[in-house]
């Protein structure tokens, strides 16, 4: 599903503050973790991240993307996945996500990991409160902070089987609560489809290799041009 912003939408982003802002997760809402982590059991932690940028800037994350399938001969009709790059391919993606990030200040990393142990047994009944909890607390203060704001999840990430959907929740928080005008416009957009998605799945990937597997050396390469919010640790 490509990215394509909504009509009644067009143009206001060019007229207003706006901002995009594609999301993706790293790790599982699964609660068997007695067993161990890809041998039947689910992950320990579940990290959301998310790549912000300005309308003028977004092209550069996707460049970034593009100049990796071709450095390291990645099939170009394939999706990389965080889980299928090698190490020296891991560190190479958060160097250069770090020096576009350094370059200018219209490009912007966030991310939020839960520690799924510590979570209490009647929230894990409902698990897609507890994930649209987690992007309330990761996304909504950036959110407000413009007039209009594109938002690309993953539609694999987007987990509402209860209740509102995840757009009318924060479009709710933002007017309601944060008391601004902030339009919302949600354009779910497969990973494999949209470079920028891509981008905010291997930053997720960076985030959850840290605390899921102790492999640390790209968050140290991404190093403070990223915020990491924690849950539940």
């Amino acid at each position: 599903m490509p990215e394509k912003i909504n009509p009644f939408f067009k143009g206001i982003e060019k007229l207003l503050s706006s901002a995009t802002i594609c999301l993706d997760e790293s790790g599982d809402l699964g609660w068997t973790l007695d067993k161990p982590y890809r041998r039947g059991g689910s992950s320990q932690h579940l990290t959301i991240a998310a790549l912000i940028t300005t309308p003028e800037k977004k092209h550069l994350p996707k460049r970034l993307i593009k100049k990796l399938y071709q450095k390291h001969g990645w099939p170009s009709g394939v999706e990389r996945k965080w889980a299928d790059m090698r190490l020296s391919e891991r560190v190479a993606f958060a160097e250069k996500a770090h020096k576009i990030s350094s370059d200018t200040n219209e490009i912007k990393y966030v991310a939020i990991t839960v520690k799924k142990r510590n979570v209490q047994e009647h929230i894990r009944r409902d698990p897609n409160k507890l994930y649209n909890y987690m992007i309330r607390l990761l996304l909504i203060d950036e959110m407000a902070n413009f007039d209009f704001v594109s938002f690309v999840p993953d539609p694999r990430s987007i987990k509402v089987q209860s209740g509102n959907s995840l757009h009318d929740y924060l479009q709710t928080i933002l007017w309601f609560d944060k008391e601004v005008s902030t339009i919302l416009n949600t354009i779910p957009c497969d990973s494999s489809c949209s470079h920028n998605v891509q981008f905010s799945d291997m930053l997720s990937g960076v985030v959850q290799s840290h605390f899921e597997d102790g492999r640390s050396q790209p968050l140290k390469a991404l190093g403070t041009h990223i915020t990491c919010k924690k849950l539940f640790f």
